[in-house]
């Protein structure tokens, strides 16, 4: 018992659990929209895409969650314009605007990185420092948190609906362009929250991981947000608990959870077949 409760007695620990909660939550919800569309690329390119707005931030002195932020939106409207249907019919496919706008605006982020700052001076949100999450960076990742899920709640079921079918959707008048270019300024927040959590490199797991392991356990949209979430925040406490004892990566460790409970997921589900 004091193995569990330990840790918790220490200020940066509780800090650190209330951002890595926040933050995974909200990438545990949207990452069920994201693996059910199809979209898991798109959280890899939005995690990477945060450099150039790192480095303008870090350069001018500003908030580094701000110029993320900044670089995200960016990202995610460049995305929704290419990848609309007007874009479609001129022959530029979903995967290849997305890979157009990661590539363009990480090749930014290391050019802007080469002239006015260093590997060094980002290293700390390339790999994560959860367990020196500032109070502001908090409230902005409980804010975060707070607005996903009261958006997800406010348009559940046209979201819902224009997963599963678009064109249906559209059909009756629910608009699900504009709901996939919300969705993916939903998702610039998530990811800006995940940075701090496990870093630029491993953001995309975040959002990916818990919600395929949900996805493996369920095919109902409502059960799979209540597992990918729950999936998310026991990786969180789990790989900070295992972190804080065992002096590892915190960020790193919350993946490795993650992707533990996946493959234990994976290996139930290979049961049940066999």
């Amino acid at each position: 018992m004091n193995w569990l409760l330990e840790p918790w007695t220490h200020a940066f620990m509780r800090d650190a659990l209330a951002a890595g909660l926040a933050a995974g939550v909200a990438c545990g919800v949207l990452g069920v929209f994201v693996v059910f569309r199809r979209m898991a690329f798109v959280g890899e390119a939005m995690s990477h895409t945060t450099l150039p707005g790192l480095v303008i931030a870090q350069a001018k002195g500003l908030s580094l969650m701000a110029g993320a932020l900044a670089s995200n939106v960016v990202t995610a409207l460049g995305i929704a314009v290419l990848s609309s249907r007007t874009s479609r019919r001129r022959g530029i496919r979903d995967d290849a605007a997305i890979g157009v706008v990661f590539t363009g605006m990480f090749a930014l982020g290391v050019v802007l990185t080469a002239r006015i700052g260093s590997w060094r001076d980002l290293s700390h949100l390339l790999l994560g420092n959860l367990l020196s999450v500032a109070q502001g960076d908090l409230l902005f990742m409980l804010c975060a948190a707070v607005l996903v899920l009261a958006v997800i709640l406010a348009l559940f079921k046209e979201l819902e609906l224009a997963s599963y079918d678009s064109t249906y959707a559209d059909l009756i008048g629910i608009r699900s362009q504009r709901l996939h270019a919300l969705l993916l300024v939903l998702i610039a927040f998530a990811v800006v929250s995940g940075v701090q959590v496990v870093g630029v490199v491993l953001t995309s797991a975040l959002l990916i991981t818990p919600a395929a392991t949900a996805a493996l356990l369920t095919r109902r949209m409502v059960p799979m947000l209540w597992l990918s979430a729950t999936t998310a925040a026991a990786a969180v406490v789990g790989g900070l608990l295992l972190s804080y004892h065992a002096s590892l990566p915190s960020g790193a460790t919350i993946v490795l959870m993650a992707a533990l409970f996946f493959m234990t997921a994976w290996i139930w589900r290979r049961t049940q077949r066999g």
